[in-house]
């Protein structure tokens, strides 16, 4: 059997694979369509063999092959793609927590990388790189041309080896360049810290690691704080998502029953449900969840099944809005496929793709400042003002002393500011807001009681 013998048979088996064989329900479509098919394979013969034959250079039988498979692949959508086994052997160290390269989550748009968004404490993240960044060129040489997996794979080098993003940002009149120094990229999938009586929790992707790493957090708030917590602060901001199954795991976490997610394909039966098992590791008490641009895929899962469940009040800006499903289908000897195989619905059946997640409360990202004000004049420095009738009481304090308010503290007791989250806007409005939540909570019980 000679090459496009081969050739023919292989593209024929892939494209029935992939759902291009004729419906078996009328006999005459079924038999126009198989005709139609082995016509568009020829076709596809036709020009592999001229393209062998005749191309300046000569290219090997694998390269066209692999072209051809990305090319189908990448036309369908932006999160379809072919991976050699190189490429395949990266992405399995990713869902593991540990890979080299910059520390983004891109993807393809308009012929140019798109940043989804830096992870946290990566090269790209301290070198200043948003979501919603377009990145043009890689090294002074232009993306448009490139796959998402040849621009991903350009990116990633030796550690310790420099790149040059030529990138274009909203509200920024010109291009500029930026010089990342690759590293190993070590993904922290989870941090938490205690903010006041209030446990901050900061997922910035969902691997194998983010479910226990939720769990120890939870554990940690239990033991700092006991009876005296009073919420949970779920950040997901700049979040590009990561694993199904993490998704659903974290959301269960703070759900006692119902759906969280449902995923529905072509197939009408091929769609999965996954509900909620009892157990709430808040245990009831409010959680906000902070979500913005770079939240996508598996943080709009959490999200979305929070906020149809009332279970949180979602705080932030507009989602990225991915709610699509890959599927990787290894390609024994030949790496493997990623394909878009199904749509995700929150549990209130609303498909978030191209779409978003709206936050419950608008908040962007802000920097507060002080503003200077002149001194007012008050009532106590008027001529003649009546004194408090209460000003009796603090003449036990002594002569020449103040008589401290209810409120006052000690200069050692005072509370500082967290470094960590102290010009973090959204993050404070969060922290206002469960704060609130707990006066509101606490005021309610004494007139019950």
């Amino acid at each position: 059997m000679n090459v496009f013998s081969k050739l023919t048979v292989a593209v024929t088996l892939v494209a029935f694979s992939l759902g291009f064989a004729p419906m078996a329900s009328k006999a005459a479509e079924e038999q126009k369509n198989s005709v139609d098919t082995y016509r568009l394979l020829n076709l596809f013969g036709d020009v592999f063999e001229r393209v062998r034959a005749e191309y300046v250079e000569t290219p090997t039988d694998e390269e066209l092959i692999e072209a051809a498979i990305t090319g189908m692949l990448t036309a369908l959508d932006p999160h379809s793609s072919y991976m050699n086994a190189k490429n395949f052997r990266d992405m399995q160290v990713n869902t593991r927590g540990e890979f080299g390269g910059l520390g983004i989550q891109v993807t393809m748009e308009g012929g140019f990388i798109k940043v989804i968004s830096p992870i946290d404490d990566t090269p790209a993240y301290r070198a200043g790189v948003e979501s919603g960044d377009f990145i043009t060129h890689l090294d002074s040489k232009p993306v448009q041309g490139l796959t998402l997996s040849q621009a991903v794979d350009r990116m990633r080098g030796r550690v310790g080896s420099d790149i040059k993003l030529t990138i274009r940002r909203q509200g920024v009149a010109e291009p500029f360049d930026v010089t990342i120094t690759r590293a190993v990229i070590k993904i922290t999938s989870v941090r938490s810290r205690v903010e006041g009586k209030v446990g901050y929790v900061r997922i910035t992707s969902f691997n194998e690691q983010t479910d226990k790493g939720l769990e120890s957090a939870m554990s940690k708030f239990e033991g700092e704080l006991g009876d005296e917590m009073i919420g949970v602060v779920l950040d997901l901001r700049n979040n590009p998502g990561g694993l199904l199954d993490q998704a659903v795991k974290v959301s269960d976490a703070f759900l006692d029953r119902g759906e969280i997610v449902s995923t529905r394909s072509r197939k009408e039966e091929d769609t999965l449900r996954y509900n909620a098992t009892p157990g709430d590791l808040a245990k009831g008490l409010p959680v906000v969840v902070l979500i913005n641009g770079g939240s996508a895929s598996a943080s709009e899962i959490v999200a979305g099944a929070l906020q149809d469940h009332r279970r949180a009040i979602l705080m932030g800006t507009k989602s990225f809005g991915k709610g699509s499903v890959q599927t990787i289908m290894p390609l024994s000897g030949h790496g493997a496929m990623r394909l878009t195989t199904a749509l995700y619905y929150t549990p209130s059946g609303r498909s978030i793709q191209a779409k978003s997640i709206d936050p419950d409360i608008v908040v962007e990202q802000a920097k507060v400042e002080k503003i200077a004000t002149r001194q007012r004049t008050r009532e106590a420095d008027l001529l003649g003002a009546i004194a408090n009738p209460d000003a009796k009481k603090e003449e036990g304090a002594g002569e020449g002393e103040k008589a401290p308010a209810a409120d006052d503290k000690p200069a050692a007791d005072a509370e500082k500011p967290d470094a960590e989250g102290a010009d973090d806007y959204q993050l404070a409005r969060a922290l206002d807001l469960l704060r609130g939540l707990s006066l509101y909570s606490n005021a309610q019980t004494e007139r019950t009681n």
